[in-house]
């Protein structure tokens, strides 16, 4: 699965270079832009396999860069780079005794989105995004136990490079972009099915604003 990702990052970049050299050759587009962009993610998990896995939402970081390159007035692509924190907590108690649980993944996001721009203060995005974890850490606290642990992957039960889909819009203020997402894994945390592991989907919202250059 993780060679598919790849191979499906790759077209997407191949299919990317062509609309690079059409909207460059469109006199009637506003011309090629890019930025910054920094935020949070509030993030939480969706069952995805009738299994009983709940948890509340956890809030982290989210920021990178963009590009815009239009077709024309109306149409573009737009693709982007972040690095992203999602992930999800939750609390509860056993025989008496309270405890509380946390996991913070660590992915870089690379979204592609089709641009619709109704307004010039107004674009609409859509579009797939390929996700890769970087590490993920896990933390879980009672009265008799406290547990810590990062990892970095090397176990193959866990799927490193996923397929999700993201939508939402930009508001354009001048330089100023303010930017709302949201988006869904298309494939479940668990590359092998047999794993231990819950097997879930990650879901977020996302808030930022960015300078546009």
């Amino acid at each position: 699965m993780k060679n598919k990702s790849l191979v499906l990052l790759v077209a997407l970049t191949l299919f990317l270079f062509p609309a690079v050299n059409f909207a460059q050759s469109d006199q009637s587009s506003e011309g090629i832009s890019g930025g910054f962009k920094v935020g949070a993610n509030l993030s939480n998990v969706y069952d995805s396999d009738n299994e009983d896995f709940q948890a509340d939402s956890k809030i982290g970081f989210a920021g990178g860069a963009f590009l815009s390159i239009p077709f024309g007035k109306y149409l573009g692509i737009q693709p982007e780079i972040l690095f992203s924190q999602k992930g999800f907590k939750g609390s509860g108690s056993i025989l008496g005794s309270e405890y509380s649980f946390s996991r913070t993944t660590n992915y870089i996001d690379v979204p592609i989105l089709l641009a619709i721009k109704p307004i010039s203060s107004l674009t609409l995005l859509v579009g797939p995004q390929y996700s890769y974890l970087m590490s993920q850490k896990y933390v879980f606290k009672s009265a008799m136990v406290n547990i810590e642990q990062q990892q970095q992957f090397e176990n193959e039960d866990i799927r490193t490079n996923t397929l999700c889909i993201t939508g939402g819009f930009d508001v354009n203020l001048t330089n100023i972009v303010l930017s709302a997402r949201t988006g869904w894994d298309l494939q479940n945390n668990t590359a092998d099915e047999a794993s231990s592991t819950p097997r879930y989907k990650n879901m977020w919202y996302q808030v930022t604003v960015g300078y546009r250059f």
